[in-house]
């Protein structure tokens, strides 16, 4: 196999959650792109749909199922009828997140409902395509974090704006992804299934111009993610140019967290 062609992710089945998001629209497309099957699921199946139309058109193998992520019945559902279409899951990129908190408020309700998805959630989905990957002796699984789960809020880039950083379940979950990946890795290297973790920065996504400013000025690359620039560390993970790759958490933030 030629370098290039150990990136190419050809024959294999990827499930991606969170589909529809400001990141999921990039990594189902970089999943397709790559060669992959590409079954994506979210709460959200007709937003969804509109993302899969039109990767379609362009000839990608990519389809929408629901899921809801604090639902086991509803995960255990999307699994299994995408092992009983497609034959195997090689793939699996958690995506999906749910972030009810209002900023700056306590509610105990909202961060127990995030709670069910982006940790609970997250631990059913993994066993249960773990599972699968593990009598298969191979797969790929890889997190997306945030380096917000590597890093506190910087107060100083909300000051006098409109936005805010205080989101207390979404540093808290994101952390946990990064070291439940470590853990992920090291029981299930054995079975030959890698578990890597990316953690995107700051997303271009209309914020006021000051925040894109300041906070491109924290960055080495001077500025924020585009929706290109996820795409090439997910398909390198969950590739076989990876295969020596297991545990990592690879920052995606254009220098953020290197300051």
């Amino acid at each position: 196999m030629g370098i290039l062609d150990s990136f190419s992710l050809k024959g294999k089945v990827a499930i991606v959650t969170g589909g529809a998001g400001l990141y999921g629209r990039q990594v189902v497309e970089a999943v397709a792109e790559a060669g992959a099957t590409t079954v994506t699921a979210s709460r959200n199946l007709e937003a969804l749909e509109k993302v899969v139309e039109g990767l379609r058109a362009r000839g990608l193998d990519v389809h929408a199922d629901r899921v809801d992520q604090a639902d086991e019945q509803s995960v255990r559902g999307l699994v299994e009828r995408t092992i009983d279409k497609h034959g195997q899951i090689d793939i699996l990129v958690n995506n999906a997140v749910l972030r009810p908190l209002k900023a700056g408020s306590t509610d105990i309700e909202g961060f127990r409902k995030s709670m069910e998805v982006n940790a609970v959630g997250l631990y059913i989905i993994t066993e249960l395509v773990s599972a699968h990957m593990k009598q298969r002796k191979q797969g790929s699984i890889v997190m997306v974090g945030s380096i917000h789960g590597m890093i506190g809020v910087d107060m100083t880039l909300y000051e006098g704006l409109s936005i805010t950083g205080l989101y207390p379940d979404y540093f808290f979950h994101k952390g946990g992804m990064v070291n439940y990946t470590r853990w992920l890795a090291g029981a299930l290297g054995g079975y030959n299934i890698r578990v890597n973790c990316v953690s995107p920065g700051g997303f271009l996504s209309g914020q006021p111009e000051e925040f894109i400013r300041r906070y491109s000025a924290r960055t080495m690359l001077g500025r924020m993610a585009n929706d290109e620039d996820l795409k090439g560390a997910i398909v390198f993970l969950a590739s076989d140019a990876a295969a020596y790759i297991t545990g990592t958490n690879l920052p995606v933030d254009a220098g953020y967290t290197a300051k």
